[in-house]
């Protein structure tokens, strides 16, 4: 596809970018028209927050429809090597911290991952996904907070906060019980604290959340869902994490 729709275009090609919209849940079936109008605008906007290309990277959120949207629209979520050589399937020890509620969250987060916890049968959907979103939103829509949510909630105590499908939220929700930390705090995450990044814009309301495995020798390790079509473990540069709103951490009562 050399050509790049966008905004104001019309046309069979606008018509199948709606198409594909519509089938993964982000228009309905009455607003394809063959104009890429202010729903369409939008609609590609969120898709592409949420979604990455052919590479494992990111989609740029322009809502223009190019070759690595267009992919992006047609394919499933790719799978992402994860070249952290430590094995996330092991509960860290107890010398990198981290609160019993958050630990407890963090060995369900290790538990969905050993059993293999991914998409099943396209984008955002199958029993995992399900599970995740909690009858909250049907299958098809995003299940990264849903993920951390349904982690905590197996605490044996007390679910510590709101199960929420928003990563934004659940960083707020943290805030406000004084269990948020803010980037540049020189605060040291520890296993089973949560954390948050943004996601479209700093302002905005898209984020993404995961559950922290431990930090060592300057690299965060992390468990997730929905960055890849399953749960899986990932590996970052601490001092030059991007995007990041903030990390939290349940205190023990």
């Amino acid at each position: 596809m050399a050509t790049i729709l966008k905004k104001g275009d019309v046309g069979n090609p606008v018509k199948e970018i709606q198409t594909l919209l519509m089938e993964k849940g982000f228009i309905t079936d009455e607003e394809i028209s063959g104009t890429f109008d202010n729903e369409t605008y939008l609609a590609v906007r969120a898709f592409q927050a949420q979604n990455l290309d052919r590479h494992g990277e990111p989609l740029s959120v322009d809502a223009k429809v190019g070759d690595l949207t267009l992919w992006s629209l047609k394919n499933p979520k790719p799978d992402i090597q994860s070249n952290a050589a430590v094995d996330f399937t092991i509960m860290p020890d107890k010398s990198f911290g981290g609160s019993k509620i958050g630990r407890e969250a963090l060995e369900r987060a290790i538990a969905e991952l050993k059993a293999g916890a991914s998409e099943i049968g396209g984008d955002n959907r199958g029993p995992f996904v399900q599970r995740y979103l909690n009858g909250i939103l049907p299958e098809g829509n995003p299940w990264c907070a849903g993920f951390v949510s349904y982690c905590f909630s197996c605490n044996q105590q007390k679910f510590p906060f709101k199960y929420s499908l928003g990563a934004r939220d659940i960083l707020q929700q943290f805030k406000k019980n004084g269990w948020a930390k803010a980037p540049g705090q020189e605060y040291l995450p520890q296993p089973g604290d949560i954390v948050v990044w943004w996601r479209e814009q700093l302002g905005g309301s898209k984020g993404h959340v995961g559950i922290v495995h431990h930090l060592e020798d300057g690299f965060l390790y992390t468990i997730e869902g929905n960055k890849s079509p399953r749960v899986q473990g990932f590996k970052y540069v601490f001092s030059r994490m991007e995007k990041l709103l903030g990390f939290g951490q349940v205190p023990d009562v």
